[in-house]
């Protein structure tokens, strides 16, 4: 029995909510059960340096935990001077991943910069953001569109992320906090929406898993993040 009571292929309640940031120029909150994500997109009018002159855009990500979104506080990173290497990490998966679904040319030379502010944690922040950014990315690239700035929406297709792990010798989905810790394998999975894999990040906390429990975590996360890209369109049509 998971601690959440949850059957193994059963995700937490996810919802996505947009346009709730009022200056940024696309915005959704996430929520995986109690894990809560800010996410907002903001456009710059310039690109990278090492893309100058190449009529190519860029996308890019800042990932950080408020002080609170855990059970004790956790200082300001900015307090330390740089960012942590889990931080360091987790931005950059959520780069490549929304970067595997961006025609950037399409962009011209111009970058936007996705911030995810995990809220609340409890396990699963990186997919939450991953799932979260790219409805902010596409409500920018929207208001993009609307006033000139791009002819076609650069996003070829969704991406989304989930967690699964194995659970006391159970392959289970969308792992929360409680599982997370104790978990024998934690894996994530971002898949796009027409069910291609952009990166798989998996770790045996104990003895390795095996090629069959690899593709029973496999099939769970195809499930999982064909959930959340249908309530990715949904939201962005809404």
């Amino acid at each position: 029995m998971r601690p959440s009571n949850r059957a193994p292929d059963e995700m937490r309640p996810v919802t996505l909510e947009r346009s709730v940031a009022r200056y940024a120029e696309g915005s959704c909150l996430v929520s995986f059960g109690n894990t809560r994500v800010l996410c907002t997109a903001s456009l710059e009018e310039k690109g990278p340096p090492w893309l100058r002159g190449t009529g190519k855009g860029w996308v890019t990500a800042e990932y950080a935990m408020l002080p609170r979104a855990t059970h004790e506080r956790t200082k300001r990173e900015v307090t330390s001077g740089k960012p942590s290497g889990r931080t360091q990490e987790i931005q950059r998966l959520i780069g490549r991943s929304l970067r595997a679904v961006v025609n950037l040319p399409a962009i011209g030379e111009r970058q936007i910069v996705v911030d995810c502010d995990v809220i609340q944690a409890d396990g699963g922040t990186r997919t939450a953001s991953i799932t979260g950014a790219w409805v902010a990315l596409h409500e920018c690239f929207t208001w993009m569109q609307s006033r000139s700035i791009i002819s076609l929406n650069p996003l070829r297709e969704p991406v989304a992320a989930i967690s699964c792990g194995i659970f006391k010798g159970t392959p289970v989905l969308d792992l929360d906090y409680a599982e997370d810790s104790s978990a024998e394998t934690d894996a994530n999975f971002v898949i796009t929406g027409s069910g291609g894999i952009v990166e798989v990040q998996g770790t045996a906390e104990g003895k390795p898993f095996s090629e069959d429990e690899f593709m029973n975590l496999l099939r769970l996360a195809k499930a999982g993040t064909a959930q959340l890209i249908e309530l990715q369109k949904k939201i962005v049509q809404s």
